[in-house]
């Protein structure tokens, strides 16, 4: 069996799980009699991680982290907009503060999250707004959108005081314990509706990512299909930020994809292949950080970085994906 048939039956695989396991889960439609004899299986090794419900929503929300982060990341690392991810976090983390003052006394919820969303979309239409009106070098709306917005966030910390509610250092640096059914039922959402938007604009997508010039060309909407990006970055980057904080969301855009290219020769095999070091990276990751009472976030990205060190060290590597 070669690496394409392996990998793809690894992906098959994984593909039944999730259909199977984790999308009932987010969706409530898990019977109760599958979490008791998990727990039950899960006893008699040792463990009771199988027996909290927080547990099963934090892991559930790392295997939808694990497919969408690489997915979207594939496309930005091809194109070099590695840090549009660390921007629309720190747009993000704007959108919290405000929310915290909006929702105060509801915690870190749902609507908090919404507020993320709201925030991060916006944010994602003032970088592409900023590049497209300013005509300025790629880097520098982000840099602008990065710093301006965690400052305002930092403001209205300061501003709110007493109102705050919420744990900054899990917005920060992500939590296990802040994952609640109605975060995870967002995910599943959100990672369905990326998912989807992806399969159907692959080859426009495609085609932009490595030649923009050419697309225009073939009268592909360039400018739309730019901001659809930046747009599913936004909704990747907010469901993600409840595991791996704001200061750490990006790397599962980056790191996994990172790691993908140096083993592989394809662009469709490089998506495929960072999916597969997403899931293993938040998973495994996941379990080391409560197994050892670890930050979540932090444990997942250097999971993720020793699978990329690992395929550094592959002495036959492909070199960098082509257009295929």
């Amino acid at each position: 069996m070669d690496s394409k048939t392996l990998q793809r039956l690894v992906l098959a695989v994984f593909g039944l799980g999730v259909i199977s396991l984790f999308v009932p889960i987010a969706f409530g439609l898990m019977p109760r009699t599958f979490f008791e004899a998990s727990c039950g299986l899960g006893r008699s090794f040792g463990t009771r991680i199988a027996c909290y419900g927080f547990i099963w929503n934090a892991l559930t929300t790392a295997v939808f982290i694990g497919i969408v982060g690489p997915v979207i990341g594939t496309y930005l690392v091809h194109r070099e907009m590695a840090l549009i991810g660390e921007t629309l976090a720190h747009a993000a983390f704007a959108g919290v503060a405000i929310g915290t003052l909006l929702f105060a006394g509801s915690g870190w919820g749902t609507p908090l999250l919404l507020s993320a969303l709201v925030a991060g979309v916006v944010g994602a239409l003032a970088v592409q707004f900023l590049a497209d009106r300013t005509g300025s070098y790629g880097d520098v709306p982000i840099a602008i959108m990065l710093t301006g917005s965690f400052a305002v966030g930092t403001l209205v910390i300061s501003l709110g005081g007493g109102l705050a509610t919420v744990d900054i250092n899990s917005i920060l640096f992500g939590s296990i314990a802040t994952v609640g059914g109605g975060n995870v039922l967002l995910m599943a959402l959100l990672s369905i509706a990326v998912v989807g938007t992806v399969a159907l604009t692959y080859k426009p997508l495609l085609y932009i990512t490595f030649d923009e010039e050419a697309a225009r060309v073939a009268r592909f909407n360039v400018s739309a299909y730019n901001t659809l990006l930046i747009f599913l970055t936004a909704m990747v980057v907010v469901g993600s930020m409840q595991i791996l904080g704001v200061i750490l969301v990006a790397a599962m855009l980056v790191v996994p994809v990172a790691a993908a290219s140096q083993v592989t020769d394809s662009f469709r095999n490089s998506l495929f292949a960072s999916v597969i070091v997403g899931e293993v990276a938040a998973v495994s990751g996941l379990l080391l950080s409560w197994r050892y009472s670890l930050a979540p976030g932090a444990t997942i990205v250097v999971v993720a970085i020793g699978i990329y060190l690992l395929a550094i060290a592959v002495p036959d590597r492909r070199g960098h994906a082509s257009a295929r």
